[in-house]
């Protein structure tokens, strides 16, 4: 299967359907050595750049907690990886969104059928009754949150009263692109598991392992090769003409603060309407240039810069949501990320 294909014709596998994890190892390995010494914290911050494998891994742990149910078991303690065989009936039942001893806090639809942009403060609430009953099947209750970054304020309070006293047999895996950012009294409650962008060949192998792209296909191995060591970012990459749109983003955020009103014209025409690829692999390229930005601004403690591309960071993304959510027209967001980067950067 070439890998130059349109959105629709590629689909890609959600993390609790992709049973192989590429990349990671050190990471699997703590997770599992803290299950099978039986005192395992009860909260883990999942954190790194988007795209590079972070909630198939709560999903991959979640699976080997469920299907063995006491750490101190021969099986776990001969475990060399959190691998679980995809016919094991636990491992279908994750797979299917179906097991009771998972629960995924995500963003989910409002009453128009409209993604929200936000994990509310009623969704998170059901943490409480989850935790509040009875273990599923007399094992482990886990609960992944994906991502920590999309509660809302209330939200995020509501789910620190139930980290703060958490049940026994409970396990929380908390997904975040931007760890730093979640609440200090969630970090302090959570043991940090910081993932590494991956290497271009294990971008390839598990962008092939999530979809049914070919791990030898020429335009994958160029995706993934400008994917800075996300797979997601590669697979976004793969739709039509968006590697030349990213290249073409790139180009013009190395002119800020000036801004040629000419490119952006032709930059939110490129965009299109409704195409979503389009839109993603715009956003990821705002996304790197301002998280190199930031790198370079903390090590050099420049921090009134540091602060303004914060804010502003935080205000494209609730943009891009909107935007996406409600189907909005993609040139006025373009104007608009360029006009607050300009300002932020002068």
């Amino acid at each position: 299967m070439s890998a130059r294909k349109t959105e629709q014709e590629t689909a890609v596998r959600h993390p609790r359907e992709t049973p192989d994890l590429f990349g990671h190892r050190k990471a699997e390995t703590a997770l599992l050595s803290a299950y099978r010494s039986g005192r395992i914290p009860h909260a883990w911050l999942i954190g790194g750049a988007q795209g590079i494998g972070k909630a198939t891994l709560a999903y991959r742990m979640a699976r080997f907690v469920l299907s063995h149910r006491d750490p101190l078991a021969p099986s776990v303690q001969r475990a060399e990886s959190l691998a679980v065989d995809p016919s094991d009936p636990v491992a279908r039942q994750v797979t299917a969104g179906a097991h009771g001893g998972l629960l995924v806090l995500e963003r989910g639809l409002n009453d128009r059928g409209v993604l929200r942009t936000v994990i509310t403060v009623d969704e998170t609430r059901e943490t409480i009754s989850f935790f509040g009953s009875t273990a599923a099947e007399d094992g482990w209750r886990v609960c992944i949150v994906d991502t920590v970054d999309e509660l809302n304020p209330n939200a995020a309070n509501a789910l620190l009263k139930v980290l703060e006293e958490p049940p026994q047999r409970s396990l929380f895996l908390l997904v975040s692109h931007a760890p730093a950012r979640a609440l200090p009294t969630i970090l302090s409650r959570c043991r940090k598991l910081p993932l590494r962008p991956l290497a271009t060949s294990d971008v390839m192998r598990a962008a092939a392992g999530a979809t049914e792209i070919a791990a030898d296909d020429p335009a994958l191995a160029e995706a993934a090769a400008a994917a800075d060591g996300s797979v997601g970012r590669a697979l976004n990459l793969l739709g039509g003409d968006a590697l030349k749109l990213q290249q073409r983003t790139a180009a013009m955020l190395a002119t800020l603060p000036r801004v040629d009103p000419r490119e952006l014209h032709a930059l939110g025409d490129a965009l299109g309407t409704s195409d979503r690829v389009a839109l993603a692999a715009f956003i990821d390229g705002i996304d790197r240039w301002i998280g190199e930005k930031l790198r370079v601004d903390d090590a050099n403690a420049n921090l009134p810069r540091l602060a303004r591309l914060a804010e502003v960071w935080e205000k494209i993304i609730r943009a891009a949501r909107d935007t996406e959510s409600y189907n909005l027209e993609r040139k006025p967001l373009v104007f608009s990320v360029f006009s607050m980067l300009a300002e932020a950067t002068r």
